[in-house]
């Protein structure tokens, strides 16, 4: 018997894969960087009930996929990878962005 308008039953990881395999158009604009590239990065930032857009507008030094031990009591084979663009800002400063879903990369 089947019954219309209902799917078969994946796994939860098959669903979750499915989500996170999918490339965006910030991921798609990440791959492409190039140093001396000029970009905008648009960062939401959420601290309780109050969020706000911060910008920072520089050129690029050079990307990254950072491994790093942020999560507390991971298996030690878990392995957790971010992507970073270090950035010089204007006034020659050099600043780290962590790409994460909350980020927008624009071309400057």
């Amino acid at each position: 018997m089947v019954v219309r308008g209902l799917r078969p039953k994946q796994s939860r990881a098959a669903r979750c894969m499915s989500v996170v395999n999918l490339p965006t158009q910030t991921q798609l604009a990440f791959d492409e960087l190039r140093p001396g590239d000029r970009v905008e990065v648009e960062h939401t930032v959420t601290i309780g009930m109050r969020s706000w857009v911060t910008r920072t507008v520089g050129k690029v030094v050079r990307t990254e996929r950072r491994r790093h031990g942020l999560h507390f009591r991971r298996n030690y084979d878990d392995k957790v990878f971010s992507n970073v663009i270090l950035l010089e800002l204007p006034d020659s400063e050099l600043t780290t962005v962590t790409m994460d879903e909350f980020t927008v990369l624009h071309r400057a």
